[in-house]
This record gives structure tokens, sequence and C-alpha cells, in this order.
């Protein structure tokens, strides 16, 4: 699993100058998740993350390479959520290492999509108390306010972080996640919104090929990404000869 790696890759390079500060994973520290979707109002939030037109990007790579998220942790760049007084801009990126995860063969794609899929699910399924998250898949945002109760009772990203490696952790094909949090002023939030876009579109293709696409990469719309990213085309081809075989 290496489709998402040359973004993995970059990312240490956009998280601008300050050192992070690090947390092991820990469920007993866990944020109160509600269940469900909240309303935070206006009149109740202390700020918003990625407020007032400020950056907020959201995105998820999964890899199976050693050397990327090898451990489960929390790193925090920036201010803390109960050091915050008002908008700033916000991101936050997961890196998740799996299983190898594969069919019949290497060119099965099903269980690998199948398994992205689970993951991405796990994003609109985290709901910290206090803590209100607006997710738009067309821009990439993820804006989050946050409430003046949670603020006063002490919430952190560390908590907010264990909860959503909890989740991740609930699917077996997970062996461990970095979860990375943002809200420092000379990150690099374009160009991680490019990124955000482009396992977006990662993802798609690998939809598309499951799907039975045309191998006429001329006339495809997704022939940028396949040729941009090493292994798409290869399971591409890799599918059709097994169903031209089968």
């Amino acid at each position: 699993m290496e489709l998402y790696n040359t973004i993995i890759e970059k990312i240490d390079g956009m998280l601008g100058s300050s050192q992070p500060r690090r947390f092991d994973y820990d469920p007993a520290k866990c944020w109160e998740d509600v269940g469900g979707n909240q309303l935070v109002m206006m009149k109740e939030a202390a700020y918003e993350l990625g407020g007032d037109n400020k950056p907020a990007v959201n995105y998820a790579c999964v890899t199976s390479t050693d050397g990327f998220a090898d451990r489960d942790e929390i790193l925090v760049y920036g201010k803390d959520l109960k050091e915050i007084s008002g908008s700033v801009p916000f991101a936050r990126i997961a890196v998740i290492k799996v299983k190898e995860l594969s069919g019949e063969n290497e060119d099965d794609t099903e269980p690998l999509f199948r398994a992205i899929q689970d993951i991405d699910f796990v994003k609109y399924h985290v709901y910290p108390k206090g803590y209100m998250i607006r997710s738009s898949s067309d821009s990439f945002r993820e804006q989050v306010r946050v409430s003046k109760e949670a603020v006063k009772k002490g919430i952190t990203f560390e908590q907010v972080g264990n909860s959503y490696i909890s989740q991740f952790k609930k699917n077996p094909d997970i062996l461990s996640v970095k979860m990375i949090f943002l809200t420092i002023d000379d990150a690099d939030y374009a160009e991680m919104k490019k990124d955000a876009k482009k396992v977006r579109d990662i993802t798609k293709t690998l939809s598309k090929i499951l799907e039975g696409m045309a191998t006429d990469c001329h006339s495809c719309n997704l022939r940028e990404i396949c040729d941009e990213v090493e292994g798409l085309k290869e399971l591409h081809f890799g599918k059709e000869k097994k169903e031209f075989k089968g």
C-alpha cells in the first residue's frame, strides 16, 4: 500500500518552523464523545478553528510502509485548544499504517478500496463534546467550533487526537495512527489543500478501477493522476488483464 507515500513524504516540509508537542496514544485520555452530531451556537463558542476565512484543511493518508507512522501518537503544532482565544488557521492530518491489503492476487483492488472507505468513514463519526466539526468534501475544509464550556473543562488536542485514534483502531486492518494538528500561521495550508485533493483523486481513481474503467488512457479524465501516482496504472491494467482472462 504505497499509493499515498509521495504525499506523506511531503508532510514534514509543510508543517512550519515550530517544534511539535508529542503525545503517546492513551485510550483512557479520550475526550467525551456525544455519539452524534451536535450544535454549538455562536453565543456558546469560544472560537473557531479555521474561522474568519482562515485556512482549514483535513486529509488522511494510508500506507503499509515502515517509517511513516510506526507508533500511535498525536503531534500538535502551535497553540493547543485551551490556549487559543480567537480564530486561527487549522489543519488535521492523519497518517495511518495498515496491514498489506490484497485479495486473491496483487492486482485485486477491492480489499484495498473497501479498507480506505472504512478508514474515511471514521472522520465523520467522531463527536467530541463541545467540538463541533463542519467538513466539506468539495473544498477539503474542516472547520471546528469549540464551546466555552469545553475550553473551561480543559479540552486539548491530545484528548481529541486520542478519540480519533481510538475510533481508527477499531478497524483490525489498522496497525498505528499518527494524528497531526496545526494552528500555526507559517504552515503551508495551500499546499496541504492540493494534497488533500490528490488524496481524494487517488481514492476516486481506485473506485473507477474497481468499477471497470476503460483502458483508453488518452480519453480518460483521470489520466493525470494515474500518470503521477506510481502503482495506479499497474493496478488498473492488472485488473483488466485478470478480467480478460476470467
